[in-house]
């Protein structure tokens, strides 16, 4: 998105942070999405200054960079873990917004264990499945099947603030969505998307985020693969990417403190489509923390007298 690189420590008067997660390794089916932050860079220097329809002009409201990736070790789920969710106590400690590329969906566990450590968060949650799997692949308990299990039993999330859109495709077992469901979890089916429409969906995310602190975690396998071939768990009849949009623009105004895109796999999509839908959709996102994060901002200042 043209920003301009700044390691953590030089990042003193950053308002939101573009930072990338190179990691795969909870991934059970088709690996690559390490390889995403780069390849979503590059897409994104296609991207403009202004949202065409919003209106908003994110670097004018905000001082965005790119904090470069946070770092993993490849050979060591657990410690790759934690190397992550210190990276994003730094950010944090800075108060910086986090807008991260991923990586497959394993990395929003360690980002929301920063992000969420003093109370729980909601989350607006767009993947063809919910992720809530207790284990995945025999006895792994950390892969990309299972973050918002883990975030949910650790505290992280609030259940009865989580909304799922878009989850389909068959199914192995019953047992992440009963779990889900029986924690309060809103889940938003594909059959039933397809009967809401766009705006219907909006009302279903927001009669359950409401008003409180929200994260956005974005799966790009939402998308039906026509859109977006270049991903690790590909499931037909998804949104398009117009959907996608509508669904991102509808959240405006929302109290989203973060963001996820995540599940790029480049070596699915030799024509690197698919990172210029993820760039296009982060730009997206960027546009509403962005506006976000600004009001926020103001309010601080007229609380304090203008100072």
């Amino acid at each position: 998105m043209k920003l301009p690189y700044l390691a953590l420590e030089d990042a003193e008067y950053v308002d939101i942070g573009l930072i990338g997660v190179p990691w795969d390794g909870g991934t059970t089916y088709r690996s690559g999405a390490r390889l995403a932050p780069r390849q979503v860079r590059d897409a994104s220097t296609f991207m403009r200054n202004m949202h065409n329809t919003l209106k908003i002009k994110p670097y004018e409201l905000c001082n965005c960079a790119d904090l470069g990736d946070a770092n993993i070790n490849a050979v060591n789920l657990l410690e790759s873990l934690q190397w992550v969710e210190d990276f994003y106590h730094q950010v944090l400690s800075k108060d910086i917004v986090p807008l991260s590329v991923g990586g497959d969906h394993l990395v929003s566990l360690p980002i929301l264990r920063a992000l969420a450590k003093n109370q729980p968060v909601g989350m607006v949650h767009f993947d063809a499945h919910t992720d809530m799997f207790s284990g995945f692949s025999g006895n792994s308990s950390f892969s990309h099947g299972t973050p918002f299990y883990h975030a949910i039993n650790e505290g992280l999330l609030d259940p009865k603030r989580i909304v799922q859109i878009g989850i389909r495709g068959s199914m192995y077992t019953e047992e992440d969505r009963l779990w889900g469901l029986e924690k309060g979890v809103r889940i938003i089916d594909m059959e039933e998307c397809t009967d809401l429409g766009t705006e219907g969906i909006l009302i279903e995310i927001k009669k359950v985020i409401g008003d409180d602190e929200t994260y956005l975690s974005f799966d790009i396998d939402c998308l039906d693969p026509a859109f977006a071939s270049g991903t690790g768990t590909p499931e037909i009849g998804g949104f398009t990417s117009i959907e996608a949009q509508h669904l991102i623009r509808g959240l405006h105004g929302s109290n989203l403190i973060g963001a996820d895109l995540v599940e790029i796999s480049p070596p699915y999509d030799q024509s690197s489509n698919t990172a210029l839908v993820g760039a296009t959709l982060l730009f997206e996102i960027l546009c509403l923390l962005a506006d976000r994060k600004q009001k926020r901002e103001s309010v601080k200042k007229n609380i304090n007298g203008g100072k």
